[in-house]
């Protein structure tokens, strides 16, 4: 409780005078004088002479209720508000063929890559995330959004050879996740693009996609995947079925820091599925939504729990003292 007029507290300093004051004149002289007492110690008071004290308490309990309510007592209520400011993300993903790699086993590369981005969907509250794949074309698989059990099933259906079978094109899925950031109002924009090849596809050059997305402000966090060195690629063979190739290792990571740098963004190398996974803990940390917690409180006026009851007792001495308790002078 707090009181909005404290000043009005002050007038508590008069009580204890008028206490001394009724005090004093309740021990005055008597107004008649008589030659003999005797007579009159025999004869016992009215009772409501010994009641007259209850008008004194009565009158110093109704000024100390009106005080009080002079004096605003109020009662408050404490609550916080949450203001969250959201991070607008697309996950840029690579579905070339080169992508059915098995060197992150137990998974290929395109498995382990939708199992990290999996993890950090869940792990995100409050930002829209949407998905973009791309191999020789690219298209936009969920759009950017805030339910995220929907996108969990997009990304459920992310394959290989969706967007088409030949070449990498890098800047394409960077412009078409660009498309879907350029308009957003959201506090920071990123795009986390994983791809584990080069730049082979498409009209648009990866840097200058990049530097199209540093025009609007949008960071690009770039991770290439694949192990070092060759990897194993399965093949349909036609006479003894699924079969195992050595490829070579092709993954352009000038191009990919180049494209983070432009961007304000940062490259990371994943050459396992716990390193990507990590990428994406990584990433996580770096791109926190921001929380802001404002506190306020609330008052509620309660002055007339204490105006009226003060009233009352006023009215009260009042009355008695005009009627049942009235003294002659």
């Amino acid at each position: 409780m707090r009181f909005a007029n404290p000043l009005f507290l002050l007038l508590f300093l008069i009580l204890p005078l008028l206490i001394l004051y009724k005090h004093r004149k309740s021990s005055k002289p008597a107004a008649i004088t008589f030659s003999d007492l005797g007579t009159v110690k025999e004869i016992s008071p009215p009772r409501r002479v010994t009641y007259h004290a209850l008008l004194t308490i009565l009158r110093i309990a109704a000024l100390s209720l009106i005080i009080l309510a002079l004096a605003r007592p109020q009662t408050g209520v404490k609550r916080e508000e949450i203001i969250k400011k959201g991070i607008d993300i697309i996950l840029c993903l690579d579905t070339s063929r080169s992508m059915l790699a098995e060197d992150f086993k137990p998974k290929n590369r395109l498995d382990a890559a939708k199992t990290a981005a999996v993890e950090f969907i869940k792990g995100r509250k409050s930002d829209r995330i949407g998905v973009v794949v791309f191999s020789e074309l690219s298209l936009t698989q969920a759009p950017l959004t805030l339910d995220y059990e929907a996108l969990l099933e997009f990304m459920d259906k992310v394959e290989i050879g969706m967007t088409g079978t030949q070449g990498t094109a890098i800047g394409t899925g960077i412009m078409t996740s660009l498309s879907r950031l350029k308009e957003s109002k959201a506090k920071s924009r990123i795009i986390i693009l994983l791809t584990d090849g080069r730049n082979n596809a498409g009209e648009i050059d990866p840097l200058t996609a990049s530097r199209a997305a540093a025009s609007f402000g949008i960071k690009i966090y770039t991770i290439g995947a694949g192990a070092k060195g060759r990897a194993l690629y399965p093949i349909d063979h036609p006479i003894f079925g699924k079969q195992y190739v050595w490829i070579d290792e092709d993954l352009d990571e000038d191009t990919l820091s180049q494209i983070a740098k432009e961007t304000g963004g940062l490259y990371f190398r994943a050459t396992s599925a716990e390193g990507l996974s990590t990428i994406y803990k990584q990433i996580d940390k770096l791109e926190k939504t921001e929380i802001k917690v404002e506190e306020y409180t609330e008052y509620s006026e309660i002055f007339p729990w204490f105006l009226w009851p003060g009233l009352a007792f006023l009215l009260l001495e009042i009355s008695l003292a005009q009627t049942v308790l009235r003294k002659i002078p």
